[in-house]
C-alpha cells in the first residue's frame, strides 16, 4: 500500500491564525496562542497521523514588514527559511481582510518552489457567508496569472470551529509525495519539554499582560530536573527596563505570581506531574538589537 509523507509550511502575517490552525490540525496545543500579534517567534513541528499518510506542519512566525529591531529581522528570516525544505506551502489569509503583511508572506509563499495551497482563515466570523463572495473574487485574481501558477486551490476554514480542517486534511494528502513516516504514529511534535516551559510561560505574559507587556520580552529556562515524579523548573523573564521589570512583577508581586501559577497548571497537565515553577524577572539592556543576547535567548 502506498504511503504518503511530507512537511508543509504555514505562512502569513502576525495574528492571522497559523498556530491556532497547527493545534487544530494536530488536535492538541504543539504551539502557544495570544491575540498579540508575532506570538510566534521559533518554528514549530506538528505531526498529524491518519491512515497510509502523514502530514508533518511547520508553524513559522509572522512575517512583517517592519523590521527596525534585530529580534523582527531574526523572526523574519526563520519564517522565509522555513520554506526551504517543504513539499507543500499553506498561504494563510484571514477572511474578508488583505493587508500589506499579507503581500509579503504571499511573495514568500509563491516563491518557495512547491505547491501552494490558500488557506482563507476564520470564514465563521463573516455572517452571512455571502458578504464573503466580493472579496473572495478579488484575492482569486491575484493567482490566474502564470506566475501564481503554483497555487493549487484556494479553501475556505475555520480553525476555531473545526470547520473545512478535514477538507484540508485530504487536500494535502492528495498532494504529499510518496514516502515513509518522518516520526511514530503517536507523535505530535519534536520539542521537548524544556522548550514548552520556555513557551507557556511566555503565552501566559501574553495573556495576562495583554498591550501592557513589552515587546522585548522572552523567557529562558535555568534548571529543568525531575525528581521523584516532580519537575521543578526555574526561569526567568528578560525585558528591556527597569520599568518593564515593574510591569511584570506588578504590584506586590501579585502579576508574576498569577503568571506563574497558569503557566504551572498548563504545565502540570502537559507533563502529568506536579511542578514546581521559580519565575524571576531580569534586566539585559536593548536585548531585541544584540546579535550575542539574540544568540544566547535561541534566536539564531
Amino acid at each position: 500500500m502506498t504511503h504518503r509523507c511530507g512537511r508543509i509550511a504555514l505562512i502569513g502575517r502576525p495574528n492571522v491564525g497559523k498556530s491556532t490552525l497547527l493545534n487544530a490540525m494536530v488536535q492538541a496545543q504543539v504551539a502557544i496562542t495570544s491575540h498579540r500579534p508575532q506570538t510566534t517567534r521559533h518554528t514549530v513541528l506538528g505531526v498529524r497521523t491518519v491512515p497510509g499518510a502523514q502530514l508533518v506542519f511547520v508553524d513559522t512566525p509572522g512575517l512583517h514588514r517592519q523590521v527596525r529591531r534585530g529580534l523582527n529581522r531574526r523572526i523574519n528570516a526563520t519564517a522565509k527559511r522555513a520554506v526551504e525544505e517543504v513539499d507543500v506551502v499553506l498561504l494563510l489569509l484571514r477572511a474578508d481582510r488583505w493587508e500589506e503583511d499579507d503581500e509579503l508572506a504571499e511573495q514568500v509563499a509563491l516563491g518557495a518552489g512547491v505547491p501552494v495551497i490558500v488557506v482563507i482563515n476564520q470564514v465563521d466570523r463573516i455572517v452571512p457567508r455571502a458578504k464573503l463572495l466580493p472579496w473572495l473574487a478579488t484575492v482569486n485574481s491575484r493567482w490566474q496569472s502564470e506566475k501564481a501558477a503554483r497555487v493549487q486551490r484556494v479553501m475556505l476554514v475555520s480553525a476555531q470551529t473545526g470547520e473545512g480542517l478535514e477538507d484540508l486534511v485530504r487536500a494535502l494528502v492528495a498532494v504529499m509525495p510518496e514516502a515513509e513516516p518522518q516520526f511514530e504514529p503517536d507523535a505530535l511534535t519534536d520539542r521537548d519539554e524544556r522548550f514548552f516551559a520556555a513557551e507557556y510561560i511566555r503565552e501566559q505574559l501574553m495573556r495576562q499582560l495583554g498591550d501592557e507587556l513589552p515587546y522585548a520580552t522572552t523567557v529562558t529556562i535555568d534548571q529543568f530536573t525531575e525528581e521523584a515524579g516532580r519537575r521543578r523548573v526555574e526561569a526567568t523573564v528578560w525585558v528591556e527596563r527597569t520599568s518593564q521589570k515593574a510591569i511584570v512583577i506588578g504590584a506586590g508581586g501579585a502579576q508574576l505570581k498569577e503568571i506563574g501559577t497558569r503557566a504551572r497548571l498548563k504545565l502540570q497537565k502537559l507533563y502529568g506531574t506536579p511542578v514546581h515553577l521559580g519565575l524571576w524577572v531580569k534586566v539585559k539592556e536593548d536585548w531585541a538589537d544584540s546579535e550575542q543576547a539574540l544568540d544566547s535567548f535561541g534566536y539564531r
